[in-house]
C-alpha cells in the first residue's frame, strides 16, 4: 500500500507543476507574435483582456501612416501604453506583482514591444497585396501559436488526469481479486461477495474520476455544479442506464435469486452465471448466454426453480376402463417410490387426473432434486419404472393405433354376416358368380 501511495503522490506531481504554471494570465499577441502578458484586471478575464489590446493594435495599422512611438502616460488605474493617442494598453499594479518589476519599467517595456512589432507589422502591409497575404499568414501563425500554448498547459493535465485513472483502475482491480480470495475463504454467499466487489469497485473508480477531474484543472464543486445544471437532460438522455444500474442493486441487495441458481425471467430460462451492475448473465439449457437488463429482471416475474432444494413433479399415464384401477395405483406409486432419484422422505400419490372417451389418465406425483438435469432425469426414470412395472402385473397400456368395436346387438349382425350356407337364400341376396 506505501508503494501505491508513492506512485500515486508522483502521478499527481506533474499536475500540480502544471496548475502552478497556470497563473490566469493570457499572452498578448501581434501577427502571431507574442508581445507581453496580462492578468485579469476588472474584466472579465485575461483573455478578454488580451484580446481587446490585440483588437486596438490591429485598428492602428488600418492606417499605418499615423502610427506614431509608443508613449508612458499616468492612468488612474496604473500606467498606459498610447500610441497615436490611443490607449493600447493599461499597466495595472497586479501586472507589476506579477512580472516582479516596477510598473515604469514594466510600461516602458511593453511600448518598446509595442513600436517593435506595429513597425514590422506596418512594413508587412505596404500594399493590398501584402496585406492580404499577411492576414493569412498572421491568422495560421497566431492559431498555431495559441494552439501551442494551450498544449502547454492542457497536454501535462491531461497525462496526469489519464494517470491517475490508470492507477485507481490498477487499486480497483487489486481490491477486487483481494477481496474475491478474502470471500472465497470466509463467505460461501457468492451473490454478496458480488454486491460487495462491484460496489467497491465501481467506488474507487468514481473517486479515481473525480480526482483526475482535478487532476485536469476542474474544480470538484464546478463538476458537481455543471451536473446539477445538467441533471435533468442527463437523467432524460442515460435513464434506461440509470435505471439498470439501480435495478442491478436492488437484485443484489434484496436477492431474489442468488448465483447458481435455476430461474425463469420472461423468455429467458437458465441458470444465474453472474449478476451485474448493467445486466444479469443467465446460461439458457442449450449452452447460449441471454444477458437480461436489470430493469427488466427486476420488473418482470421471476420463477426460481431452486429456491427450494426440492421440487414435486408429476408424470401422466394412460389407462383403460377394462382394467383394476386399485391394483394398477398400487402398482405405480410401487414403481414410483423404486425409482431412481425420487426422495424416500418425501410423499408418493396417484390420483385419478382425467376420464375420456376411450381411457383414464393417472396422475403419479412424487418429489426430487429441484435441479433441472436431476429432476429430468428423476422424471425419465418414473416412466420408465410405471411402463415396466405396469407390464409385469399384466395391465396393458391403451394403444392408440388400435380401437375394439362391440356393436350393440351381437347376434344379429353375427346372422347377417355369417356365411351363406348357415342360413336359407333371402330375397334380395346377390347370387355366387358363376363358374
Amino acid at each position: 500500500m506505501t508503494i501505491v501511495l508513492l506512485v500515486f503522490a508522483s502521478i499527481l506531481a506533474p499536475a500540480h507543476v502544471a496548475l502552478a504554471q497556470d497563473d490566469g494570465r493570457a499572452t498578448v499577441r501581434l501577427d502571431g507574435r507574442s508581445l507581453f502578458r496580462v492578468g485579469a484586471g476588472q474584466d472579465p478575464g485575461a483573455a478578454v483582456r488580451a484580446r481587446r489590446i490585440e483588437t486596438r493594435l490591429a485598428g492602428l495599422l488600418q492606417d499605418p501612416a499615423t502610427i506614431r512611438p509608443a508613449e508612458v502616460r499616468p492612468h488612474p488605474e496604473g500606467l498606459s501604453v498610447v500610441v497615436a493617442g490611443v490607449p493600447v494598453a493599461i499597466v495595472l499594479p497586479s501586472d507589476a506583482e506579477a512580472a516582479g518589476l516596477a510598473p515604469g519599467i514594466l510600461a516602458e517595456r511593453w511600448a518598446a514591444a509595442v513600436d517593435a512589432a506595429l513597425s514590422q507589422a506596418a512594413t508587412r502591409r505596404l500594399s493590398a497585396g501584402a496585406r492580404f497575404l499577411t492576414e493569412i499568414q498572421v491568422s495560421i501563425i497566431g492559431a498555431a501559436a495559441r494552439l501551442g500554448e494551450s498544449a502547454i498547459f492542457v497536454v501535462p493535465r491531461a497525462l496526469a488526469a489519464v494517470l491517475v485513472v490508470a492507477t485507481f483502475w490498477a487499486i480497483a482491480r487489486l481490491l477486487r481479486f483481494g477481496l474475491r480470495t478474502l470471500f472465497s475463504r470466509i463467505v460461501e454467499d457468492v451473490t454478496v461477495e458480488s454486491l460487495v466487489k462491484q460496489v467497491v469497485y465501481y467506488a474507487v473508480i468514481g473517486l479515481g474520476l473525480v480526482i483526475a477531474a482535478d487532476a485536469f484543472g476542474f474544480s470538484p464543486e464546478a463538476v458537481v455544479t455543471g451536473l446539477g445544471l445538467t441533471g435533468l437532460a442527463l437523467g432524460f438522455a442515460l435513464r434506461d442506464i440509470l435505471s439498470n444500474f439501480v435495478s442491478g442493486i436492488l437484485l443484489l441487495w434484496l436477492r431474489p435469486f442468488k448465483i447458481g441458481d435455476q430461474v425463469q425471467v420472461g423468455d429467458a430460462e437458465g441458470t444465474v452465471e453472474r449478476i451485474e451492475l448493467r445486466a444479469t448473465l443467465i446460461r439458457a439449457y442449450d449452452g447460449r448466454v441471454v444477458l437480461v437488463p436489470n430493469a427488466e429482471v427486476f420488473t418482470s416475474r421471476i420463477v426460481n426453480n431452486t429456491a427450494d432444494p426440492v421440487r414435486r413433479g408429476s408424470v401422466s399415464v394412460p389407462l383403460g376402463y377394462g382394467d383394476d384401477l386399485r391394483q394398477a395405483t398400487a402398482v405405480l406409486e410401487a414403481a414410483a417410490r423404486s425409482a431412481e432419484g425420487v426422495l424416500a422422505d418425501q410423499p408418493v400419490a396417484v390420483r385419478v387426473a382425467e376420464l375420456g372417451t376411450a381411457e383414464m389418465v393417472l396422475d403419479v406425483t412424487f418429489w426430487a432434486d429441484s435441479r433441472r438435469r436431476a429432476f429430468g432425469e428423476t422424471s425419465s426414470a418414473v416412466r420408465a419404472a410405471s411402463v415396466e412395472a405396469l407390464r409385469r402385473a399384466g395391465i396393458g397400456l391403451p394403444n392408440p393405433d388400435l380401437r375394439l368395436l362391440a356393436p350393440q346387438d351381437a347376434e344379429v349382425w353375427a346372422s347377417l354376416l355369417g356365411p351363406p350356407h348357415d342360413r336359407p337364400p333371402q330375397p334380395g341376396d346377390a347370387l355366387p358368380p358363376a363358374r
